[in-house]
């Protein structure tokens, strides 16, 4: 490999690392929805991974059993969270190009 393309390379590297640094600030900001029990619990969420809000409708709610709403919450919060990933990979892979990187 001469120096040429060397050179080259690290330059594509270096656009690739400002892309990336973009794309996580961008993703910051991002919002994304989980749900559970048909939408009667609903968390939003950035990709950031800040709770923006947490919605319940009244009908997810049952004195008698606190625990099925606790679980509706958690489904909702791991829809969330799955979202965040999904959503993550996607954007990363367009600047990485498919490429899986470690921490990614």
């Amino acid at each position: 490999m001469g120096f040429g393309n060397m050179q080259q390379m690290m330059k594509q590297v270096q656009k690739m690392q400002r892309d990336m640094q973009r794309v996580q600030e961008e993703l910051k900001e991002r919002e994304v929805e989980g749900q559970a029990g048909g939408g009667v619990v609903q968390v939003t969420l950035t990709c950031g991974f800040d709770v923006k809000a947490v919605a319940i409708k009244p009908e997810a709610i049952d004195p008698s059993d606190p625990d099925f709403l606790a679980e509706l919450v958690r489904q909702a919060m791991q829809s969330a969270l799955d979202r965040v990933q999904e959503v993550t990979q996607s954007e990363m892979g367009k600047v990485t190009g498919g490429m899986r990187l470690p921490g990614m």
